[in-house]
């Protein structure tokens, strides 16, 4: 199924803006180097063998501090949202948790409204923490990072309350994505880019330091 340009500008009508949330005080950092994933970052600070695997292919419950001779400290996110029980009830086609931490892990993820933003920031892990969001161009990101980007229509790293079935199919390319047979009010959840975005700041509207649904802070 290829995805039309018509569906395309939909998309754009409907998610002019994608928001990344990322740790607070962090947009200096990726001004400077661009919007890492968690293996991008890893391959950066030169991480490798048990360490890296464990960051890696296993879950997450506290957010962890890399660091380096010539680098700054840096901060990989938690992943409280998820957990291997509710995986192993979910997943298809013969994945394993490790699977899908790697999967995850490779990409870096933006949200298509506000909404599910402000859900990621009310969240009970989340609420009482400083984040950094930056407000992203959504065609202007398409159209530089097209074919690095894949598309779900689930929130692919959250098994909370009723978690949805996902699988190999759960991350398609724009043109393998069936955006007008889903329903109008749930198109998208998520879009991500394979590994990186070193130019980030190119397609960056605004930046701004958020507590919960407040901001306190435009960079």
């Amino acid at each position: 199924m290829l995805v039309t340009n018509e569906e395309l500008e939909e998309l754009f009508v409907n998610a002019p803006r994608l928001y990344h949330m990322a740790e607070s005080d962090s947009w200096a950092s990726i001004k400077e180097r661009g919007l890492l994933s968690t293996s991008a970052i890893l391959d950066l600070y030169g991480v490798t063998g048990d360490e890296r695997k464990k960051i890696e292919e296993t879950r997450r419950p506290a957010s962890v501090t890399l660091t380096h001779e010539t680098l700054p400290s840096l901060v990989i996110r938690d992943q409280i949202p998820i957990t291997d029980w509710a995986l192993t009830r979910c997943l298809l086609d013969g994945l394993s948790p490790s699977d899908w931490y790697l999967l995850l892990n490779q990409r870096v993820f933006f949200w298509p409204s506000k909404e599910r933003l402000l859900r990621l920031l009310g969240a009970r892990a989340y609420r009482g923490k400083k984040h950094d969001i930056l407000e992203v161009d959504c065609r202007q990101l398409v159209e530089a990072y097209g074919d690095k980007i894949t598309l779900s229509p689930i929130n692919s790293g959250s098994t909370l309350f009723n978690p949805q079935s996902r699988g190999k199919e759960t991350f398609r390319r724009i043109s393998d994505y069936p955006y007008a047979s889903r329903p109008k009010d749930n198109r998208l959840a998520e879009l991500a880019i394979d590994h990186s975005v070193p130019d980030i700041s190119r397609y960056v509207r605004r930046a701004v330091k958020m507590k919960g649904p407040d901001e306190l802070e435009e960079y």
